[in-house]
């Protein structure tokens, strides 16, 4: 499993908020899918409204999420 951060922003009529979210996952698609289904579950946001930037793979040393971090690096 590798980590991803993907960065985008919602956009709704009373609402425009950036993200960046950190996540395990296979490959880049499969984070941007976890992302529109968490986000939607969460926030109750429908996907056109969610507008994706990138999705990057994040080396260990790079990652900000402290749970995250411990579980790929083992600690």
């Amino acid at each position: 499993m590798k980590v991803f951060r993907v960065t985008g922003e919602i956009s709704k009529p009373n609402l425009a908020t950036t993200f960046a979210k950190e996540l395990l996952a296979e490959k880049s698609e499969h984070a941007i899918e976890k992302v529109y289904t968490e986000l939607g579950s969460r926030h109750r946001v429908k996907r056109f409204h969610i507008k994706i930037e990138s999705a990057i793979e994040v080396p260990a040393d790079e990652i900000e999420d402290v749970i995250l971090k411990k579980y790929v690096l083992g600690e």
